[in-house]
Parts: structure tokens; C-alpha cells; sequence
């Protein structure tokens, strides 16, 4: 079995969990492969005795690794995205962060989750993702069009609102007189798109949601289309230029630019161990059903 893995570091003390997850998989036999950059990171914590086959980019990743661990939170997921695309390596999120609706496993977990593995008790679900495209063609956006949670537009260097005029399959749906709009998977409903009033997709749903960020008109709301309709946006503002965000990777376009946006052809693949599930997930990081009053 071979297994790729990446992070970052943000919080003290997840040092330590590195080092139980590399001494787990050498225990299981397991081949190695660390993303260059965070080898360094963590290479101050290693005895020396052991060498690790690393990579760079997309190009060195060898689509027969059987999976990869990410280490970190859910904004390391979304990095780790850009490694991966599509090449179907099957991802398992380690949380060493906060909240996590993507890094499910509990980084007190890594020996279980490990040996959950090796016994088959998982399952591999798709994530959908987004993609776009602009005309004209912005080379910002050439490589990495894709996105896992979001695409966002949004106002620049002005405090004044921007109009979004809307379209879903060439018909004209309204003009959002907002700070902005979201356009979020399933995966992303449950970040910046709830923040905004934007309503939780269990995974598995075929639909996205486009969310207003602070609409003039309050009867504006959030609305769920299926997630084979193409959308299309027009920016038009006080100011020249407006930004576009894939889940955390920005670009700066002008108002001449019209944004389509659709269904990315790949997938992300997930990990999610038997013991785990999505409205467990719910329930732990939203407190539903927890009465904090007393």
C-alpha cells in the first residue's frame, strides 16, 4: 500500500501527531510519499533514520497511490485539492485544527483510523466540485479553475454594493444588489455559504446553491438548482474590476468579464470511516441538539 501525505502547520502542539501518523503507517509497512514543503516543516522532528519519497506538484504524483492523508483542517483539505484533481486518489482528513467538516478523524483517532483502513472499514464517496471559465479567458485562472466548497464574487476596493446579474442556462434569473454571491456545493454549504443564511446539503445531494452576501433586498434568499445548470454572471459596479475566490485562491477581473460556471468533470474522492458520518458530523461541530442555556 502506498500513501501520500500533506499539511500545514496552524496550531501548537499537532507536531506530535505527524509523528504518530508516520509511525503508524512504518508499522503497517506502509509506503510513503510527503508533499517537499512540509517535510521540511517536520523534518526538525524526525530521527534521520528514515528517508521519504516526496513531491511537488500535481505532475510527481503517481495516480496509483492508494490514498492520501491530509493533516490539518478543512482549508488543508481544500490545498490538498490542487494536488490531487483528478486523479481519483481517495482522501482521508485528519483534524489537527478546529471545527472540520471535511477532516473528520480526530488526530486522538490516527492509530484507530489507521487500522480501520487496513480493514476495509470505509467507504469512498465523490465530492462534486466547480469549475469556471470566463470570457474572455483569464490565465489567473487557467490551471486551478476548480473549486471544492465555493466560487465567490465580491466587491473591490469600494464599500459600495455590486449588481450580479444571474443566469441559469442562458435564462435570466435576477441581479443580486449585493457585497456578492456565492455559488456552493454540497460540500461548501456548510462554510461560507451558511455563514451567509445559505442553507446545509447533506453530500450526496445533486444540487448547489447560489447564496447572496448581504443583499440589499431582503427577499433575496438562497436557492437550491440542480448541478447540471449552467451559471452565468455579469459584475457590474462603481469600480472597474471585481474578485472571484475558489474556495481560498483569488483573481481580480474587469466588469467585462462574464463568469460561467458548471459542474467541474471530475470528482474529489473522500474517505469516510463507517464510524464516522455526516449528520454526526452535524450534530457535534453545529451543537444541534445541545441546550447551552444552563
Amino acid at each position: 500500500m502506498k500513501v501520500g501525505v500533506f499539511g500545514q502547520f496552524y496550531h501548537d502542539g499537532s507536531e506530535e501527531y505527524v509523528l504518530t501518523l508516520l509511525e503508524v503507517l512504518h508499522e503497517k509497512q506502509i509506503e510513503v510519499i510527503i508533499e517537499a514543503k512540509y517535510l521540511e516543516l517536520i523534518r526538525h522532528l524526525l530521527d534521520g533514520t528514515r528517508t521519504y519519497e516526496t513531491f511537488t506538484a500535481f505532475s510527481d504524483l503517481d495516480p496509483d497511490c492508494d490514498m492520501f492523508f491530509s493533516m490539518g483542517g478543512d482549508g488543508t483539505i481544500l490545498r490538498t485539492v490542487l494536488y490531487i484533481r483528478n486523479l481519483g486518489i481517495p482522501v482521508l482528513g485528519i483534524n489537527t485544527g478546529r471545527l472540520g467538516f471535511l477532516a473528520t478523524v480526530q488526530k486522538e483517532n490516527i492509530r484507530e483510523a489507521v487500522d480501520c483502513i487496513l480493514r476495509g472499514e470505509y467507504d469512498v464517496v465523490d465530492r462534486a466540485l466547480l469549475e469556471i471559465n470566463t470570457n474572455p479567458a483569464n490565465e489567473d485562472l487557467a490551471e486551478f479553475n476548480f473549486a471544492l466548497n465555493e466560487i465567490a464574487v465580491s466587491r473591490k476596493d469600494t464599500t459600495s454594493m455590486i449588481t450580479v446579474a444571474t443566469y441559469l442556462n442562458e435564462e435570466y434569473l435576477t441581479s443580486y444588489w449585493a457585497d456578492g454571491l456565492i455559488i456552493a456545493t454540497p460540500t461548501g454549504s456548510t462554510g461560507y455559504s451558511l455563514s451567509c443564511g445559505g442553507p446545509v446539503l447533506t453530500p450526496d445531494t445533486t444540487g448547489f446553491v447560489i447564496t447572496p452576501i448581504a443583499p440589499h433586498n431582503l427577499n433575496a434568499r438562497p436557492l437550491v438548482i440542480p448541478d447540471d445548470t449552467e451559471i452565468k454572471l455579469r459584475v457590474s459596479g462603481r469600480e472597474p474590476n471585481y474578485l472571484v475566490s475558489l474556495d481560498s485562491r483569488l483573481a481580480t477581473l474587469s466588469e467585462e468579464t462574464e463568469i460561467i460556471i458548471r459542474k467541474a468533470p471530475f470528482a474529489m474522492k473522500m474517505v469516510e470511516l463507517r464510524a464516522e458520518s455526516f449528520l454526526k458530523t452535524l450534530r457535534n461541530k453545529l451543537l444541534w441538539g445541545e441546550d447551552r442555556r444552563n
